[in-house]
């Protein structure tokens, strides 16, 4: 498949997933499903936070290209994320499963990472676990 026809692909598949019941608009073409409610009186990250979260990556033909599952939940400093994770954590609670779908813009662009083709809408499911 030719490079465009991928890019072209991936966001019609995202508004495609957009129209879904149950998913909902954040911000930059970000969109999210709920698939578990946390405490919703716990504080939500901001962008200086150290997050905990289990997370499974997957591209739109259903391909895990990374996961956290099976070991030790990782932490990250929520600023040297991806934009689309930046964005949508900062929406969460602790506790909280969301599926994440993130257009590449707010991804990884136009490049190519490993298992990932440049032009991917990355879809996430996310489980926030801490935040420091």
């Amino acid at each position: 498949m030719a490079k465009q026809e991928y890019i072209t692909r991936n966001r019609e598949w995202l508004l495609e997933k957009a129209k879904e019941t149950g998913v909902k608009p954040l911000d930059k073409g970000i969109f999210y499903k709920v698939i578990k409610k946390g405490n919703q009186a716990s504080p939500t990250p901001n962008r200086g936070s150290v997050v905990t979260a289990h997370y499974t990556g997957k591209t739109i033909n259903g391909k895990t290209f990374d996961s956290s599952r099976g070991g030790v939940a990782p932490a990250f400093r929520l600023r040297e994320l991806i934009p689309g994770w930046i964005i949508a954590l900062q929406q969460m609670h602790i506790g909280d499963k969301w599926e994440i779908y993130i257009p590449a813009e707010q991804g990884y662009g136009k490049l190519n990472q490993p298992g990932i083709p440049g032009g991917s809408t990355l879809i996430f499911e996310i489980e926030l676990i801490g935040i420091a």
